[in-house]
């Protein structure tokens, strides 16, 4: 009696279990097949040099794994997405101290601004400034820990430019 009442539990739940779920399924319009990332402009003086080449490969990373797009690589393959921007500042600046506050911070702040031009169902320009920052320790050299740093700021940063994407659909 119990085997046929799992029995029964368990094809009753994997009827109801979605086949898949993801953006792809409905979040997007179906006339999105192809985009296109040019490398960000870097117009903050002491950003490190590879930091917008490296930016721009985490945002193509992130709409093809997460939107699931195709990339191209030119204008001429037609694509439905172009997303282009700037990194505009890059800053390690102290935090104001509190009272009984033990430890000192310092913060990284790294701003940029993007333009996302969309052609397909209708033509569409969008445009996201991000901000985006990570405290830490002030005894730690910045340099030691900016792959650290920049790991989380870029996270954030891809997640803003894809909640703009996805937000008008």
């Amino acid at each position: 009696m119990k085997i046929i009442l799992l029995a029964s539990v368990a094809l009753l739940l994997s009827s109801c279990w979605p086949a898949s779920l993801s953006f792809k399924d409905g979040s997007v319009p179906p006339e999105w097949k192809r985009f296109m990332v040019t490398t960000l402009e870097n117009k903050a003086a002491n950003a490190p040099i590879s930091y917008s080449a490296e930016l721009s490969e985490l945002i193509k990373d992130g709409i093809q794994n997460r939107v699931g797009l195709n990339l191209v690589s030119n204008e001429s393959d037609d694509p439905q997405i172009i997303v282009t921007g700037t990194v505009l500042s890059y800053n390690v600046t102290p935090l104001s101290l509190q009272e009984n506050a033990s430890e000192v911070k310092n913060r990284l702040t790294i701003r940029s601004s993007f333009q996302i031009f969309i052609s397909a169902p209708e033509e569409d320009v969008m445009e996201l400034t991000s901000s985006r920052f990570a405290d830490f320790d002030a005894s730690q050299d910045v340099g030691t820990i900016q792959q650290q740093l920049l790991a989380e700021i870029n996270e954030q940063v891809v997640q803003d430019v894809l909640n703009k994407l996805l937000s008008n659909w």
